[in-house]
Formats: structure tokens, sequence, C-alpha cells
């Protein structure tokens, strides 16, 4: 899609003021609904689905990709040791996805971490992780959280801790709720760097609200609807989200005009290499599929 100016017409939805929310209530998160005997018979009928992003080479492409949104690198095992605080309003931003310290995904994996391994070095920290939750505070965090950071993501134990917190926080819901909804690959992809991008929550400009705008325009493929047509509608309400947030890089949407849009205007539904996007105006390539040997979880 060309993002250019002119009529009303011409001017991308995404670039529109965003339409008054009609509804009151939040946005449901389907996995989470029904009996829990409905859930069993959609997780069962979702696991019979083919693997898509979940196959090994596929999640090796997705992580590239979302390391280049991250952190402007391809290698995202290298990033497990960052940490810095972006001025976005979310604290300190760290790890291989950008965990934060204000919206609560690293305030899950500490704990987590931290009941397996007691005494590692970000244990102390866990009282000043609850306090500033929610916030960008660096109260009880300062000065030596981002030391003691970095020098635990020395030890394969946090490293294969922040893998399964990103798999279980962000990666595997989206997956499961794109296979739902009928996605192929790359739709799959769409979900999950949505929900890294906006956080799986229920409000309007949360994951799940966002989903229900795009269902608001466009069936999904379990629906009966065109998958393009659908993740273009999808798209467009992230991207609208995106914008409407303050401060210039927070608003930055160049995941979605410069690497998804391209993907879903080629049609490569598959996600399949060679893929060349551009992120923040820096052009980054993959050539050829992944060649994924087995490693043991958090290995660099």
């Amino acid at each position: 899609m060309i993002l250019g100016v002119g009529s009303e017409d011409e001017i991308p939805l995404a670039d529109r003021p965003r339409e008054a929310q009609k509804t009151t209530a939040p946005a449901q998160n389907p996995l989470k609904s029904g009996t829990a005997a409905e859930r069993r018979a959609l997780e069962a009928r979702i696991a019979k689905m083919p693997a898509g992003l979940a196959a090994p080479a596929k999640k090796e492409i997705a992580a590239r990709l979302v390391s280049t949104a991250e952190h402007s690198t391809l290698n995202w095992r290298g990033q497990y040791d960052a940490i810095e605080d972006l001025g976005d309003g979310n604290g300190y931003t760290a790890g291989i996805i950008g965990f934060c310290s204000g919206t609560n995904d690293m305030l899950q994996l500490v704990e987590a971490y931290t009941a397996e391994h007691p005494d590692n070095g970000l244990a102390p920290y866990l009282p000043a992780l609850r306090e500033v939750d929610g916030t960008d505070s660096h109260e009880g965090l300062d000065p030596g959280f981002a030391d003691a950071w970095a020098a635990e993501a020395g030890k394969p134990a946090f490293r294969a801790a922040q893998d399964a917190a990103r798999d279980r926080i962000y990666f595997d819901p989206a997956v499961r709720l794109a296979k739902m909804d009928g996605l192929g690959t790359l739709g799959q992809f769409i979900y999950y760097d949505a929900m890294l991008l906006h956080g799986p929550g229920l409000e309007p400009d949360g994951f799940y609200g966002i989903r229900q705008a795009a269902m608001k325009k466009a069936r999904t493929a379990a629906e009966g609807g065109a998958e393009k047509r659908y993740l273009n509608a999808f798209l467009d309400e992230s991207r609208s989200a995106t914008r409407a947030r303050t401060g210039p890089g927070a608003r930055d949407t160049s995941r979605i005009d410069t690497a998804q849009r391209v993907f879903l205007r080629n049609g490569n539904m598959g996600l399949a290499a060679p893929l060349e996007w551009r992120m923040y105006g820096e052009p980054f390539r993959i050539p050829v599929a992944p060649d994924v040997t087995s490693r043991p979880p958090g290995s660099p």
C-alpha cells in the first residue's frame, strides 16, 4: 500500500482518526472463553493444524524480524543482555523482545525465573519491580539493576527463561489464536508482532481490542472471509493504534508499512524466504530459509 496524501478515499484507513469505540465492553480473549470442555476441544483442534509459525525455521524467521524492530539487527540471540530506558514511558526495556519494567512482562519473567532459581542476581529487585509496574519509574532499580540484568544474561538459565516468557506471554497465544482465525504463517506472525507491540490487553488499543475492531471491518478466514482482506484490516487497526500514541518514536510504523504490509502485498502468505524489508529506513534481508539445528533453550 502506498502511503500518500490526497482525497479522503486515497488516505489509508490507518492514517485517519480512529472511530470512537461503539462498545463499552472490553474485547474478549476467545482462547479463554467458553466452558472448560469447549476450550479443550478448541485446543485439540488447533493442535491438529499445521505448525505454521511454530515450525523451527519459521520461528527463527519471526525472531529475526522482531529483532530488527526491537534492536535493528537480525542477531536476536545477541540481545539477551540488552537493557536501556527508551524514554517511551515503559521504564527499562530489556532482553530479546523488549521486556519492560512498566508493562508487567519483565515482572512476570523475573518472578518465574526466581521461582526456579531463587538466588539469582535479579531476585533482590523483585519488590521494586512490583512497585514500578505500570509506570516509567526506576525507583528501587537504580543504580544496580541494569548491570544485574546484563550479568544474569550470561547464564543459560536466564536466557532460557527469556525464551520461555516470550513463548508463554506472546508467541504461543498469538499463534494459537491466528490458527483459530484461519490464518496462515504470515497472519500468525502479524498477530505475534502485534501482541508484542500493543500488549495482550483487552482494551481498544491492546491486541484483543485491535482484533475486535478489525473483525468489524472484515471477516476472518475462519468466518469465510478473504485472508488478505482481513489482514489488511487488522494492520490498519494496528497502525492506527500505534499512530495514536504519544512521542515520535512510539508512533513509528515501520514494522507494518515496510515489512508486514510488503509481505502481504507480495502474497507471501507462508512467510517464505527470500524476505526483504526495511526497518526505520534500514534494509534487511533473509536470503534463504534458516538452517535450524537443534539448540537447547537459552543457547547463544
